[in-house]
């Protein structure tokens, strides 16, 4: 199936398949005779491969017949594609770039997707699913993407269910591919997890994305050789003064190996931060808390964002290693009108039935009902680390003491100072990484310079005493 690849254009179908393969490992998947009145050729190519050694199913849509359109014949196609990776529990890639059902076919053309909608469901939990969306994706060809684990968007990719012409139609409202369904759009919104400027480029994110990755749920994720961080005081990124913001993606490369950080939906929801990394050479999620934007807040699209994430971890099999360092949840009559409770419960649901190791480290703050979702050792968690400075408590010192001592400050002759006495003092009893030891609310406190050593001690231990059934379903 070798061919010619013209490096300085876009990719033809047949060429991101090889070009995500290893030289000489892809085998073509034999498609089904075409129907009488259908084009001269399947506007579909299927595959197995190899990437980097590993043993993987494909298929790549081809736009220039027939737009792409799916048909019974590609529908065929890509329904075998999908029962390999199932029948030999390896991984599925999918480039995709079809203008939705062949309206020649009819009902033929819907019941085909809906064959492949089934069973894109059925690997669900089971294998890992990667959609790379390389041109227009449109009508029914936009479910497919959105029921597999990952999506990868070209920026010239657009997706979307009605296209702008019947959006004109049907409200008058003008739009283009871009401005509907665009790359920049489905990045904010979280349908749409790494965006790349071309095919190659979506290519490496996808050979990158499977190296973290198992071959399957019930497979352990591959080991890689452990590198040291760059940096080897994770704190000094941390300003001194609590209510600076800083980059918590900075903490997090100072941990894990190399510090390199794989960062999934890294536009979608920038107060929540999730990443796959390594540990000593073991494939890890990093959840954290994000104090560069909105102050590390939770609220409705961070909860749906990191539940997604945990959920996915732990299908796969990928320790969880969470960096908490948040105030609560997003206040206010927008966030409760949005269903807060509903997505804050389901990001506490994520941690609390994921059944891979876990570990948390409150670096600054972990106040209220955010501390317990924030996987908290009562939660679950196996590890559960504080550094020195940190806070964790219901509420800050100052909201607290307002609360507490209304009446001595209503009367105080100097209110400002009076507080700033009461918080110190509630804050030193009440809030402090000490306390919170003593208590049994954490396992241990810990320096930033520990840290990176006791996490990997922890994942080394809990990986080799875990006795884990994967999910069977996940949420991607």
């Amino acid at each position: 199936m070798a061919v010619a690849i013209d490096t300085r254009a876009a990719l033809s179908p047949a060429a991101r398949l090889e070009v995500l393969c290893d030289p000489g490992s892809l085998h073509p998947v034999a498609a089904p005779t075409p129907v009488v009145d259908g084009p001269p050729a399947v506007a579909v190519l299927g595959a197995r491969g190899r990437v980097r050694g590993r043993a993987v199913a494909c298929y790549a849509q081809d736009s220039s017949l027939a737009g792409g359109s799916v048909g019974t014949a590609e529908a065929e196609t890509v329904v075998r594609v999908l029962r390999i990776a199932r029948d030999e529990g390896i991984p599925i890639v999918a480039f995709l770039e079809s203008g939705g059902a062949r309206l020649q076919e009819g009902a033929a053309s819907l019941s085909g997707f809906a064959r492949i909608f089934s069973e894109n469901v059925a690997l669900s939990g089971v294998v890992p699913q990667i959609s790379v969306v390389t041109g227009v994706a449109a009508g029914g060809a936009c479910y497919s993407p959105a029921l597999t684990d990952f999506v990868v968007m070209t920026e010239k990719a657009s997706m979307f269910l009605t296209g702008p012409r019947v959006v004109q139609e049907a409200l008058g409202e003008e739009s283009t591919a871009a401005s509907l369904g665009g790359a920049a759009v489905h990045e904010r919104n979280g349908v749409c997890h790494f965006v790349a400027p071309d095919d190659r480029a979506a290519i490496e994110f996808v050979q990158e994305l499977l190296a973290y990755l198992p071959q399957c749920a019930h497979a352990a994720p591959p080991m890689a050789e452990a590198l040291p961080p760059p940096a080897s005081d994770p704190g000094a990124a941390v300003p001194a003064e609590k209510r600076r913001s800083y980059d918590i993606r900075d903490v997090a490369r100072a941990l894990v190996d190399g510090g390199r950080l794989f960062e999934v939906s890294a536009r979608w929801s920038r107060n929540i931060v999730t990443a796959f990394a390594r540990i000593d050479g073991r494939s890890v999620g990093i959840v954290a808390n994000q104090p560069r934007h909105l102050g590390g807040v939770i609220d409705v699209d961070a909860s749906q964002k990191g539940a997604r994430f945990v959920q996915t971890c732990d299908t796969f099999g990928l320790p969880l290693v969470v960096l908490v360092d948040t105030p609560g949840f997003m206040p206010g009559s927008r966030q409760e009108a949005a269903g807060i409770i509903r997505h804050g419960a389901q990001l506490l649901r994520a941690f609390a039935a994921a059944t891979v190791p876990r570990v948390t480290v409150v670096l600054r703050k972990a106040y209220g009902g955010a501390y317990i979702t924030m996987n908290s050792k009562d939660l679950g968690a196996d590890l559960a680390l504080a550094w020195p400075d940190a806070e964790i408590g219901v509420m800050g010192a100052r909201a607290a003491v307002g609360i507490i001592h209304r009446r001595e400050l209503a009367v105080a002759r100097d209110g400002e100072r009076a507080a700033a006495t009461f918080a110190d003092a509630y804050a030193m009893r009440h809030l402090s990484a000490r306390t919170a030891h003593q208590l049994g609310v954490i396992d241990e406190v810990v320096t930033p310079e520990q840290t990176r050593e006791r996490l990997a001690a922890a994942l080394s231990r809990t990986a080799a005493g875990a006795s884990r059934t994967p999910s069977t379903a996940s949420d991607g």
